[in-house]
């Protein structure tokens, strides 16, 4: 049994249909009445719509779950059931309880950059490791800072980028009409739309930066136990990410607070109201949109392949700061994120605070705007962001 799951337009049901073969029933519990049927007889539904099946939007009717699992468990055959869902704060506990076992769930977001360019679809799931890297840095462009923040600025949804929608602020507009106000208001309880899309809004302007529930919900007007609700929500639905700190029992002193990281930078841009690549470059987000997609392409490239990573960020009280750590084969990989192109040296000199830990340290690199790889020192590199 499958599970695909992502925020609403990222081409879920598109992409299971193309790899649908013949013969399996596509049902979406969009349709009202079918959503209804779903709901109050799930024993009728599962007569009318036989497996093989792929059902669409399954967080609208939790009460099919039961019936999946038991027309699961009687069946000798494997991969009946092809699920989607938009709303997984709604699906998850019944997920967890009822098919736990018997379901393969994988995340799926936009575009990545490699998606897009369809270029190289085969390489391995990022990380600093030197074969990684010679991989990459074999096919790696010379990156452009003009169409860099082009492409943060549209953002990664499949009808922008295949030019299905042709407006992008009458795109993202509807978007947060029809998911994050309809959908996310209503099956959530969020009861105060115009609050909760300032929260949203906070939440964009705060991309890259460490979480602070306090100041968030001060200058959305709101209490703080609705604002751990809120961002919840936001997390569940995969409009952002929480990046957890690196730590471990050897010491006290790393900051326990989580970053924010929003997923899609084209809906982030338009969110914080910058209405051109070239006002967003040369704004004063501009540093940390950049990291923010140099984020989600490294999360992509495991996601799309069915993996979980474990990526976290460092920083100590003493204000050392790593901007992400990836953990593999019992390596610690740092990575900084740069915009610049001028590579300097002491890029590199907080990488050393790892060794802390009982852990050997893999290759540190800093993805930046340079054109090529340059060494900042014996162990670590510059890289260009063409890379990812």
């Amino acid at each position: 049994m499958l599970l695909l799951t992502g925020s609403r337009q990222v081409g879920k049901t598109t992409f299971l249909k193309h790899i649908c073969p013949a013969g399996r029933t596509y049902v979406t519990l969009d349709d009202p009445s079918t959503r209804a049927l779903a709901q109050e007889d799930g024993g009728l539904f599962m007569k009318r719509f036989t497996p093989p099946i792929l059902i669409d939007e399954i967080q609208y009717a939790p009460n099919l779950l039961p019936y999946i699992k038991m027309e699961a468990d009687s069946s000798s055959k494997k991969g009946q059931f092809w699920l989607t869902g938009s709303q997984q704060f709604l699906m998850m506990k019944g997920i967890s309880e009822t098919l736990a076992g018997r379901v393969a769930i994988l995340n799926l977001l936009g575009f990545s950059q490699r998606e897009k360019e369809r270029s190289n679809l085969d390489i391995e799931p990022f990380i600093s490791g030197k074969k990684n890297l010679t991989a990459r840095l074999s096919f790696a462009k010379k990156p452009s800072l003009k169409k860099m923040y082009k492409n943060i600025w549209l953002g990664s949804f499949p009808a922008l980028i295949a030019g299905a929608a042709k407006n992008r602020e009458l795109y993202y507009s509807s978007y947060l009409q029809t998911y994050l106000q309809r959908d996310v208001r209503d099956l959530a309880q969020v009861g105060n739309e115009r609050a909760f899309i300032r929260f949203i809004r906070a939440c964009a302007a705060r991309t890259g930066q460490l979480l602070n529930l306090a100041d968030l919900a001060k200058d959305t007007d709101i209490s703080i136990p609705t604002a751990k609700n809120w961002l919840s929500i936001l997390m569940a639905s995969f409009q952002i990410f929480l990046l957890q700190p690196y730590h471990n029992n050897i010491t006290k002193r790393l900051i326990k607070t989580p970053k924010l990281y929003f997923l899609d930078t084209g809906l982030c841009s338009y969110l914080t109201e910058w209405n051109s690549p070239q006002t967003l470059e040369a704004g004063a987000m501009s540093g940390a949109i950049f990291e923010t997609w140099v984020f989600s392409e490294i999360l992509k490239s495991y996601w799309h392949r069915g993996l979980e990573p474990l990526i976290y960020y460092y920083r100590d009280k003493d204000k050392k700061e790593i901007d992400f750590i990836i953990e593999a084969n019992q390596k610690l990989y740092p990575i900084e994120v740069k915009k610049s192109t001028t590579v300097k040296k002491e890029w590199g000199r907080e990488f050393s605070v790892l060794s802390k830990f009982k852990k050997g340290t893999g290759k540190g690199i800093v993805i930046c705007m340079a054109e090529e790889m340059l060494p900042l020192d014996d162990k670590n590199d510059a890289v260009p962001v063409t890379i990812l």
